[in-house]
């Protein structure tokens, strides 16, 4: 299931659980999912949720993993909330990188014909008005004084 790798139950998704419940909001919105395929995933993200809020109401014990010097790197604890480790850290910074990367090459990236920007702009400009030659005067104008005084 996409939830469960996107927000796992051990609480190191917690962050994402936020994110999840509005993708499922969108979707439930242009009928993919059913609202009762969503009310259960929603049941599921309160519990991951709780979790990760209340370290206490954790499946794992919280004494045994602070005794455990195996545990205390990967689950340290900060105010109460499971910090995820440096790795997992490194992973999302770079997981993060490659997105925006990607996402500013699709920016930058031309179509075939290559003018399919020029024509869409082209739709969009307005036509010229009666405006559009008052302040084309008023540039000449302007341009003429300052040649004028030069």
């Amino acid at each position: 299931m996409v939830v469960d790798a996107v927000a796992p139950s051990d609480g190191s998704g917690a962050a994402n659980v936020k994110v999840v419940r509005r993708v499922l909001q969108g979707l439930q919105q242009k009928s993919i999912l059913q609202p009762n395929t969503v009310t259960e995933i929603e049941e599921c993200l309160k519990e991951r949720d709780t979790v990760a809020e209340h370290p206490a109401l954790s499946p794992i014990d919280a004494n045994a993993q602070r005794e455990n010097p195996a545990n205390q790197a990967a689950f340290a604890k900060t105010n109460g909330v499971t910090r995820p480790d440096k790795r997992q850290i490194e992973q999302r910074i770079e997981e993060d990188r490659e997105r925006h990367k990607r996402l500013r090459e699709s920016i930058w990236a031309i179509g075939a014909d290559g003018d399919e920007e020029f024509e869409r702009l082209w739709d969009e400009v307005s036509d010229i008005g009666e405006d559009d030659y008052i302040a084309a005067e008023e540039d000449a104008m302007e341009r003429r004084q300052a040649i004028e005084v030069e």
